[in-house]
Protein backbone atom coordinates (compact mmCIF):
# COMPACT_ATOMS: atom_id res chain seq x y z
CA UNK A 1 0.00 0.00 0.00
CA UNK A 2 2.77 2.66 0.91
CA UNK A 3 4.89 1.61 -1.95
CA UNK A 4 1.97 1.89 -4.16
CA UNK A 5 1.05 5.46 -2.84
CA UNK A 6 5.24 5.80 -3.37
CA UNK A 7 5.25 5.04 -7.13
CA UNK A 8 2.01 7.09 -7.43
CA UNK A 9 4.08 10.09 -6.42
CA UNK A 10 7.35 8.57 -8.89
CA UNK A 11 4.87 8.58 -11.36
CA UNK A 12 3.51 11.93 -11.15
CA UNK A 13 7.62 13.18 -11.21
CA UNK A 14 7.87 10.97 -14.31
CA UNK A 15 4.88 12.76 -16.03
CA UNK A 16 6.70 15.94 -15.45
CA UNK A 17 10.10 14.75 -16.56
CA UNK A 18 8.27 13.24 -20.05
CA UNK A 19 6.45 16.55 -20.32
CA UNK A 20 9.57 18.89 -19.51
CA UNK A 21 11.37 16.69 -22.32
CA UNK A 22 9.00 17.51 -24.69
CA UNK A 23 9.49 21.48 -24.78
CA UNK A 24 11.92 22.45 -28.07
CA UNK A 25 13.46 18.91 -27.96
CA UNK A 26 15.66 18.26 -31.05
CA UNK A 27 15.15 14.54 -31.94
CA UNK A 28 19.04 14.06 -32.19
CA UNK A 29 20.39 10.29 -31.74
CA UNK A 30 21.99 11.41 -28.04
CA UNK A 31 18.44 12.22 -27.10
CA UNK A 32 17.02 9.26 -28.46
CA UNK A 33 19.85 7.53 -26.51
CA UNK A 34 18.76 9.45 -23.21
CA UNK A 35 15.19 8.58 -23.76
CA UNK A 36 16.02 4.66 -24.24
CA UNK A 37 18.03 4.27 -21.30
CA UNK A 38 15.62 6.69 -19.09
CA UNK A 39 12.85 3.64 -20.26
CA UNK A 40 15.25 1.30 -19.40
CA UNK A 41 15.71 2.58 -15.67
CA UNK A 42 11.80 3.08 -15.61
CA UNK A 43 11.12 -0.45 -16.32
CA UNK A 44 13.57 -1.96 -14.06
CA UNK A 45 12.35 0.33 -10.86
CA UNK A 46 8.79 -0.87 -11.91
CA UNK A 47 10.20 -4.49 -12.64
CA UNK A 48 12.06 -4.71 -9.08
CA UNK A 49 15.28 -4.77 -10.71
CA UNK A 50 16.71 -2.06 -8.74
CA UNK A 51 20.24 -2.59 -8.97
CA UNK A 52 19.99 -2.29 -12.58
CA UNK A 53 17.33 0.66 -12.43
CA UNK A 54 20.08 2.70 -9.73
CA UNK A 55 23.52 1.82 -12.96
CA UNK A 56 20.90 3.71 -15.30
CA UNK A 57 19.71 6.47 -13.17
CA UNK A 58 23.23 6.65 -11.94
CA UNK A 59 24.26 7.03 -16.05
CA UNK A 60 21.66 9.00 -16.95
CA UNK A 61 22.35 11.74 -14.02
CA UNK A 62 25.85 12.28 -15.76
CA UNK A 63 24.26 13.87 -18.64
CA UNK A 64 20.93 14.65 -17.56
CA UNK A 65 21.01 18.84 -17.38
CA UNK A 66 18.15 20.45 -16.64
CA UNK A 67 16.17 17.34 -16.04
CA UNK A 68 18.98 16.38 -13.43
CA UNK A 69 16.15 17.14 -10.02
CA UNK A 70 13.58 14.97 -11.19
CA UNK A 71 16.14 11.92 -12.35
CA UNK A 72 17.72 12.47 -8.94
CA UNK A 73 14.12 12.15 -7.58
CA UNK A 74 13.70 8.90 -9.34
CA UNK A 75 17.05 7.94 -8.00
CA UNK A 76 16.10 8.40 -4.61
CA UNK A 77 13.09 6.33 -5.12
CA UNK A 78 15.06 3.62 -6.81
CA UNK A 79 17.11 3.41 -3.64
CA UNK A 80 14.55 3.76 -1.24
CA UNK A 81 13.03 0.61 -3.29
CA UNK A 82 16.45 -1.36 -2.49
CA UNK A 83 16.85 -0.59 1.14
CA UNK A 84 18.97 1.62 0.74
CA UNK A 85 17.44 4.27 2.80
CA UNK A 86 20.84 6.65 3.88
CA UNK A 87 21.32 7.45 0.13
CA UNK A 88 17.90 7.37 -0.44
CA UNK A 89 16.96 10.33 1.90
CA UNK A 90 20.44 12.18 1.05
CA UNK A 91 19.14 12.11 -2.75
CA UNK A 92 15.33 13.06 -1.78
CA UNK A 93 16.91 15.35 1.03
CA UNK A 94 18.96 17.27 -2.18
CA UNK A 95 16.00 17.48 -4.30
CA UNK A 96 13.87 18.56 -1.86
CA UNK A 97 15.65 21.48 -1.60
CA UNK A 98 16.26 22.20 -5.73
CA UNK A 99 12.38 21.85 -6.41
CA UNK A 100 9.17 23.57 -5.31
CA UNK A 101 5.60 22.56 -5.41
CA UNK A 102 4.89 18.76 -6.33
CA UNK A 103 8.39 18.08 -7.03
CA UNK A 104 9.00 19.63 -3.82
CA UNK A 105 6.40 17.06 -2.17
CA UNK A 106 7.02 13.82 -3.53
CA UNK A 107 11.04 14.19 -2.91
CA UNK A 108 9.45 14.54 0.57
CA UNK A 109 7.48 11.65 0.51
CA UNK A 110 10.67 9.66 -0.35
CA UNK A 111 13.21 11.34 2.22
CA UNK A 112 9.77 11.18 5.07
CA UNK A 113 9.96 7.27 3.88
CA UNK A 114 13.53 6.84 3.68
CA UNK A 115 14.31 8.45 7.43
CA UNK A 116 11.06 6.37 8.93
CA UNK A 117 12.64 3.11 7.64
CA UNK A 118 16.19 4.08 8.74
CA UNK A 119 14.91 4.83 12.22
CA UNK A 120 12.84 1.70 12.20
CA UNK A 121 16.18 -0.59 11.27
CA UNK A 122 17.95 1.48 14.00
CA UNK A 123 14.79 0.69 16.72
CA UNK A 124 14.87 -3.34 15.47
CA UNK A 125 18.59 -2.84 17.07
CA UNK A 126 17.84 -1.39 20.09
CA UNK A 127 19.29 1.63 19.00
CA UNK A 128 16.61 4.28 20.77
CA UNK A 129 19.10 7.36 21.71
CA UNK A 130 19.28 10.87 19.78
CA UNK A 131 20.43 10.23 16.22
CA UNK A 132 17.35 7.76 15.67
CA UNK A 133 14.70 10.25 17.28
CA UNK A 134 15.97 12.98 14.77
CA UNK A 135 15.85 10.48 11.55
CA UNK A 136 11.91 10.06 13.04
CA UNK A 137 11.68 13.98 13.68
CA UNK A 138 12.75 14.14 10.22
CA UNK A 139 10.44 11.73 8.91
CA UNK A 140 7.70 13.50 10.31
CA UNK A 141 8.33 17.18 9.58
CA UNK A 142 8.97 15.61 5.70
CA UNK A 143 5.74 13.62 5.16
CA UNK A 144 3.31 16.57 7.55
CA UNK A 145 4.98 18.81 4.62
CA UNK A 146 4.08 16.99 1.80
CA UNK A 147 0.78 16.00 3.32
CA UNK A 148 0.01 19.96 4.11
CA UNK A 149 0.95 21.15 0.42
CA UNK A 150 0.28 18.32 -1.78
CA UNK A 151 -2.60 15.68 -0.36
CA UNK A 152 -3.13 14.37 -3.66
CA UNK A 153 -0.30 12.59 -4.12
CA UNK A 154 -1.15 10.33 -1.16
CA UNK A 155 -4.70 8.99 -3.33
CA UNK A 156 -4.61 5.38 -1.11
CA UNK A 157 -3.86 7.18 2.69
CA UNK A 158 -0.42 5.37 2.80
CA UNK A 159 1.68 8.34 3.78
CA UNK A 160 -1.31 9.42 6.20
CA UNK A 161 -0.76 5.92 7.64
CA UNK A 162 2.80 6.21 7.67
CA UNK A 163 2.80 9.39 9.41
CA UNK A 164 0.24 8.15 12.55
CA UNK A 165 2.87 4.93 12.87
CA UNK A 166 5.67 7.96 12.69
CA UNK A 167 3.66 9.82 15.88
CA UNK A 168 3.28 6.30 17.73
CA UNK A 169 6.48 5.22 17.08
CA UNK A 170 8.23 8.56 17.59
CA UNK A 171 7.38 8.14 21.58
CA UNK A 172 9.50 4.55 21.80
CA UNK A 173 12.55 6.72 21.14
CA UNK A 174 12.13 9.87 23.32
Amino acid sequence: MIQAALIKVVLVSGIGLALAGCKGVDVSTSRAGFKANYLVARVALEGGQYDKALRQYASLLRTAGPLEPRLRLEYAHALLRAGKYGKAADEARRVSMELSGTGRSAALAVLGTAEHETARAAILKGKTGLETANRMKAAKAALTEMLANNPELDPTGGMATRLQQIETELFTVL
